[in-house]
């Protein structure tokens, strides 16, 4: 029997739109690894099935916030500096999409999608840097990880007409860019660039088929639940410390091919 410590033992992190999706991959991942958990989601429903999924993994709590909205993320952060004096990791992974074609395309899902996708990973950070340098060490540093995406690193198919999605990650990615500049040394801020994993925003391109979609991907399959959990604690791990400013695809080769 196995003694060895988890290596996240004693860490505390933040999963936005832990509830479901990416999100609970990676929460999931932590869970194992040793973490102490928040998650938060604007959907009460999701965040407690997920609590109930994955409390046998380890301590995870929940906390209901829009992050899109300045009184979500004012909820958020005044939940965590109540019950805890340092952070060692957040993941601001929380998102949101709109597909409709340029004719048609709201002036409302450039609001939605950049205010959650983007000003709220500036806002939540920005109100939790405190707990974050109260955990930082100059050997192992805190971590702020972002969730992009590879739309944000290549212009999307023809067809896909997320127009707000796409220019929301490829802003988070440079987001992540200036950040880690700033906050260095104390703050690594990396991002984690999927490509496609199943989750509620993919349920749409999936219903194509799962393995006709697969077989464009150079890996021949889709994401799964490992692949994202296995970055999420690298990142946040030790043996992650000398990396930051990176964009980082977990796409199963997608980008490799144009």
């Amino acid at each position: 029997m196995s003694t060895q410590t988890p290596v996240l033992a004693g860490k505390v992190a933040v999963v936005t739109g832990g509830g479901r999706g990416i999100g609970k991959m990676i929460t999931r991942g932590l869970l194992e690894a040793g973490a102490k958990v928040y998650i938060s989601s604007r959907k009460e429903a999701d965040l407690k099935a997920a609590v109930d999924e994955l409390s046998p993994l380890g301590e995870v709590h929940a906390v209901s916030a829009d992050l899109g909205t300045a009184g979500g993320v004012e909820t958020l952060a005044g939940h965590l500096k109540e019950r805890e004096s340092r952070l060692h990791a957040l993941f601001n992974n929380a998102g949101a999409n709109w597909g409709a074609p340029l004719e048609e395309f709201p002036d409302s899902a450039w609001d939605k999608v950049l205010s959650l996708n983007v000003k709220g990973v500036f806002a939540l950070t920005q109100a939790l840097l405190p707990l974050l340098k109260a955990a930082s060490t100059p050997d192992d540093p805190a971590r702020v990880i972002n969730t992009g995406s590879v739309d944000g690193l290549r212009a999307p198919a023809p067809g896909f007409n997320n127009f707000s999605y796409s220019a929301s990650k490829a802003a988070v990615h440079m987001l992540t860019r200036q950040l880690a500049a700033t906050l260095a040394p104390d703050v690594l801020v990396n991002a984690i660039a999927p490509g496609l994993f199943e989750s509620k925003m993919t349920a749409g391109i999936l219903s194509r088929g799962t393995d006709a979609i697969a077989g464009r991907i150079p890996l021949k399959r889709i994401g799964r639940p490992d692949d994202m959990a296995g970055i999420a604690v690298f990142l946040t791990s030790p043996v992650s410390s000398y990396i930051t400013g990176a964009v980082i695809p977990v796409d199963g080769g997608i980008l490799a091919t144009g």
